[in-house]
C-alpha cells in the first residue's frame, strides 16, 4: 500500500475509540495552551514590572553628567558649570524616533519644616508641561494641583505631608545647600499632594517647579542634572541611548547617556530567570502529556493485536506497522493543536488587549522596585507558539513508538491461535 493509504488507516482508527481520542486530544490541547498561555503570562508579569519600574519616575533612559552617578553630587551638571541649551538638547533628543518624551530635572537634598515637624528628603525640580508625558507619578493628584512656576509652589507625597501634619494650602520652609556652597531657604505653598503607593517614594521626593528650584540651589538656568527619557518599547531603551550618545556629543563635557538595563540590572537577572523557566514549562508539561500518549496508543494497539498479525501474515512488513500507528500519532497531534489553537489563540488575544484585573484578590503589590496591579496579562511570543507546536508534534510521535515497535512485533501464528 502507499503511503496515503496507511495515513487513512491512521485516520481511520482514531475514530474507533471516539472518547478516548478525544480525552487524549484534549489533554495535548489543554497542554499546549498551559505552555503558551503560562508563557505569556510570565511576560506579561515581566512587561508590566520594567514598564512601572522606567514608567513611574525614573524613564528608560537617563542622561547627565559623566561623574553625576552613584554619588548624584550637586555640582555634577551636564555640561559642567557652564550647562547646556537645554531646549536644544530636549529637542535633539525628541528627534530620535524611538523617543516619546524627555524632560529636564534637578535634584537637590534638603530639609522641609511645617512649623510643627521637619523632614528630609530629596528634592525634585521638573518642567511641568514636560514631566507628564514622561513620568505617572503625579499623574493623579490626591489633592491639588502640580507647582507652577514663579510661585513659590511644591508638591508632597501623602507620607511626607502625614509627617509634616500639613496639606494643600499650607506653607514649608525649605532649606537646601546651594551649588556656590551657601545655604539655600525660602518659603514654598504646597499645591498639591501626591500618591504612588511606594512609602519610600511618598514620604522621600518633593517636586517643584524646575526654576523656582534653580533658584533655591544658586544654579543657573543652563545647568540641569539630568534628561530623563521614555521610550515606546522599553526593550529598544539601550539602543536609543547608543544613538542618543552619538548625538550628544560634547568633547570632555560629553553626557552619559545609560538606559534602564544597566541603571537597573537586579530587573535584568529577573527577567533572565523568569525565562529559564520556559524550558522546565516545557518539560514538564508535554513529559505529561506524553505519557497519556503513551498510555492511549498502548491499549489502542493491544485491542488491535490480531489485525495487527492478520496485516503480519499477509505479508506487511513490520516498518509499515510502525508507520500506521505514528501516522494515528500524528493524527491525534494535529487534531489536539487544532483544538488547543482554537481555545489559546482567542483567549491569547483577549488576555492581552483587556487583561483581567486581579487587584480585588491581591491588592497593589511591589515587585523589585515596581508597583504592580496584579492582572493575567499576557505578552504575544510566536517563537514560543511555534516551538510548543513542534514540541506537542515531536511529543505524540515520540510516545508512539514503543506502542508502534510492539505492536509490529506481534507474533501471528500465536496470536491467530490464540495462544
Amino acid at each position: 500500500m502507499s503511503g496515503g493509504a496507511w495515513w487513512r488507516i491512521g485516520w481511520r482508527n482514531l475514530g474507533r475509540h471516539p472518547k478516548r481520542t478525544v480525552i487524549t486530544a484534549l489533554g495535548l490541547g489543554v497542554g499546549y495552551f498551559a505552555v503558551v498561555f503560562i508563557v505569556g503570562w510570565a511576560e506579561g508579569i515581566s512587561a508590566e514590572m520594567v514598564e512601572n519600574a522606567t514608567g513611574l519616575v525614573s524613564g528608560q533612559i537617563e542622561i547627565h553628567h559623566a561623574d553625576y552617578r552613584p554619588e548624584r553630587s550637586l555640582y555634577d551638571t551636564i555640561g559642567g558649570r557652564e550647562g547646556i541649551d537645554v531646549e536644544a538638547t530636549i529637542a535633539t533628543v525628541l528627534a530620535d524616533p524611538a523617543v516619546v518624551a524627555a524632560a529636564p530635572r534637578v535634584y537637590g537634598g534638603g530639609l522641609l519644616s511645617s512649623g510643627e515637624s521637619t523632614s528630609a528628603g530629596m528634592l525634585m525640580g521638573i518642567d511641568p508641561d514636560l514631566e507628564t508625558s514622561l513620568s505617572r507619578f503625579l499623574d493623579e493628584l490626591v489633592e491639588g494641583r502640580l507647582p507652577q512656576t514663579g510661585r513659590n509652589e511644591v508638591v508632597i507625597g501623602v507620607e511626607l505631608a502625614r509627617q509634616l501634619e500639613s496639606g494643600v494650602g499650607d506653607e514649608l520652609v525649605v532649606m537646601a545647600p546651594g551649588a556656590d556652597g551657601s545655604l539655600g531657604n525660602g518659603l514654598f505653598q504646597i499645591a498639591g499632594i501626591y500618591r504612588t503607593g511606594l512609602a519610600e517614594l511618598d514620604a522621600a521626593f518633593s517636586v517643584f517647579a524646575l526654576e523656582d528650584l534653580q533658584i533655591l540651589l544658586t544654579l543657573d538656568p543652563s545647568r540641569i542634572h539630568e534628561v530623563s527619557v521614555s521610550t515606546a518599547d522599553p526593550w529598544v531603551a539601550q539602543e536609543t541611548a547608543d544613538r542618543l550618545a552619538a548625538a550628544l556629543t560634547g568633547g570632555e563635557a560629553a553626557p552619559e547617556v545609560v538606559g534602564w538595563i544597566e541603571l537597573r540590572p537586579e530587573m535584568v537577572e529577573y527577567v533572565s530567570l523568569i525565562d529559564s523557566f520556559y524550558l522546565i514549562i516545557f518539560a514538564v508539561v508535554f513529559l505529561i502529556a506524553m505519557f497519556g500518549v503513551a498510555n492511549t496508543m498502548l491499549m489502542a494497539t493491544f485491542e488491535r493485536r490480531r489485525e495487527f498479525a492478520v496485516m503480519l501474515a499477509l505479508g506487511t512488513t513490520p516498518s509499515r506497522i510502525v508507520l500506521a500507528v505514528l501516522y494515528e500519532a500524528v493524527g491525534m497531534a494535529v487534531i489536539s493543536l487544532l483544538v488547543g489553537a482554537a481555545v489559546t489563540f482567542p483567549l491569547m488575544v483577549w488576555f492581552h488587549n483587556a487583561p483581567p484585573d486581579m487587584s480585588w484578590l491581591y491588592g497593589e503589590l511591589t515587585l523589585m522596585g515596581a508597583l504592580m496591579r496584579p492582572s493575567l496579562r499576557v505578552e504575544y511570543n510566536f517563537v514560543v507558539w511555534t516551538q510548543a507546536a513542534f514540541a506537542l508534534l515531536a511529543t505524540a510521535v515520540l510516545a508512539a513508538i514503543y506502542p508502534a515497535v510492539r505492536a509490529a512485533r506481534v507474533p501471528p501464528a500465536d496470536t491467530l491461535s490464540g495462544s
